[in-house]
């Protein structure tokens, strides 16, 4: 009995569980290689900026006056939830000129605001919608060119 209990006590220990997981082979569950994500390129420089790491409270305002020490801003917007009216985290801000914006990136990137660190970065184009030409001939909702489902 009492080499039963000391058995269970030193299986169960921390130590006893690291090495006995070790053991298990490299094709284990467990230990699944990690795969490499390819990073996008770099946006090219443009007048607009994304910034993200907005907090909830930071509005259009404010996000103008912490980027307008940098430059000439023309146009500064939080992006907001449309239910709550609360920042999604993220915004965009446009300045005059390529020198102002970079001057921008530089002064605000990893810097506190409204006690978040936030990121800037030129902004990227918004991709183009899928085309509704190639989707004629999926069936499902929204698709008045496919034939009906129950009706025929």
């Amino acid at each position: 009995m009492a080499l039963r209990a000391a058995t269970a006590a030193t299986v169960t220990s921390p130590r006893c569980l690291r090495a006995l997981l070790s053991t298990f082979s490299s094709n284990f569950p467990l230990n699944t290689p990690s795969k490499q994500v390819e990073k996008p390129p770099p946006a090219e420089p443009s007048t607009n900026l994304f910034v993200s790491g907005l907090s909830k409270r930071t509005t259009s305002e404010g996000l103008r006056e912490a980027f307008v020490k940098y430059g000439e801003v023309v146009h500064a917007r939080v992006v907001t939830d449309r239910v709550s009216g609360y920042s999604k985290g993220f915004g965009f801000v446009r300045y005059a000129t390529l020198e102002d914006a970079e001057a921008g990136i530089k002064g605000m990137d990893g810097q506190f605001l409204d006690g978040w660190v936030i990121f800037a970065e030129y902004a990227r184009a918004r991709p183009p919608p899928p085309s509704m030409q190639n989707n004629n001939t999926v069936p499902g909702y929204g698709n008045y060119n496919s034939p009906s489902y129950g009706r025929q």
